[in-house]
């Protein structure tokens, strides 16, 4: 379904290389992110998920600024960004970045006050001190810390993995943010409080409008927060399938996303699955060998001599697929009730 929005962000052809550490003159350097294009609208949430070392942070990264692509393009409310960083750095105040380390996160010799006291006085120069500390206050109160003079002035240390996650939400929002990456934000806190987290998320969507870039490598999480929303599974640095979050978990197309989503057991008997994940390889491909056909043609059972020829998007009734023999993947739900 095409959005008649006009898109917030819009990312064209990003590619990333990396050098790779001690490379000789003439090696080959590893390409993270090869052709991603992705548009991301005002108040939407799009999921991005994958395994370990798939390109979710790079990606993230670069949609916050903290990376410069090696190729492509990046626009944000109408304006072209990419390559203008550092003269004009405060076109990325409005986007916002949620580490997953919440303690690596936050300055140890800083109380909570001063970390989120700072980002507020740099991009508000005017503000008096009682401005900025009725905005702090507000910001503690949307968070759900309080009363907020309990954990203002105690350092991170001094609070709780689920804690500290909030204090990052507050400094993410306390500059207006139109959009925010989440890199995991839940994934290093018990699971008990994982999901008051990702209410504060959704809230956060509703009431103010942000969009949100949720990264994981868990279905559950992704499926709850972004259950309206978009989700793009990444496979070795490429988006192999985007569309609704409920269709393609539903009804996967991409060989990949049949394999993640079977991967995960559903604790219900009710459900049967296919048994064997649907792999040729369990091993996992090298972006330093990166080749022009599918990335995952060593571990497709339905890979032909088509796959090692350039990859066209397909487009499906429920998502944008990449696959040259998509007609062989079977098109039914994974899990099938007695």
């Amino acid at each position: 379904m095409q959005n008649e929005q006009t898109p917030l962000m819009q990312l064209k052809d990003i590619n990333m290389h990396f050098k790779k550490p001690g490379l000789q003159l003439g090696s080959k350097n590893i390409h993270v992110l090869k052709d991603v294009n992705l548009d991301i609208y005002p108040g939407e949430i799009v999921a991005v998920i994958g395994e370990s070392g798939c390109g979710k942070t790079t990606l993230g990264k670069i949609i916050t600024g903290l990376f410069r692509p090696t190729s492509g393009e990046i626009w944000f409310d109408g304006k072209k960004v990419s390559g203008l960083f550092d003269k004009k750095i405060n076109s990325y105040a409005q986007i916002q970045f949620i580490q997953q380390d919440s303690y690596a996160a936050l300055n140890p010799v800083r109380t909570i006050y001063q970390s989120l006291y700072a980002p507020i006085k740099t991009m508000h120069r005017k503000w008096k001190k009682s401005q900025i500390d009725e905005r702090i206050e507000e910001l503690m109160s949307l968070i759900g810390l309080q009363p907020s003079e309990q954990f203002l002035t105690k350092y991170p240390h001094q609070l709780s993995g689920g804690q500290r996650q909030r204090i990052l939400m507050a400094r993410a929002i306390s500059l207006d943010p139109k959009l925010i990456v989440a890199d995991e934000p839940v994934s290093m806190i018990d699971v008990s409080l994982r999901l008051s987290l990702l209410n504060l998320m959704k809230e956060l969507n509703a009431k103010l409008n942000m969009s949100f870039v949720y990264i994981s490598h868990d279905l559950s999480t992704t499926r709850y927060i972004a259950s309206s929303g978009r989700v793009c599974v990444m496979y070795l640095g490429e988006i192999v399938e985007s569309g609704n979050i409920g269709d393609v978990i539903q009804t996967p197309r991409h060989p990949y996303t049949r394999a993640l989503i079977q991967a995960v057991p559903i604790p219900d008997p009710r459900f049967k699955g296919e048994g064997k994940l649907p792999l040729k390889s369990m091993g996992v491909g090298s972006l330093e060998s990166r080749t022009q056909g599918c990335a995952f043609e060593e571990r497709c059972l339905y890979s032909c001599e088509k796959c090692f020829g350039s990859v066209k998007y397909v487009q499906t009734e429920t998502a944008s697929v990449l696959c040259n023999n998509l007609e062989a993947v079977p098109s039914h739900p994974i899990y099938k009730t007695d």
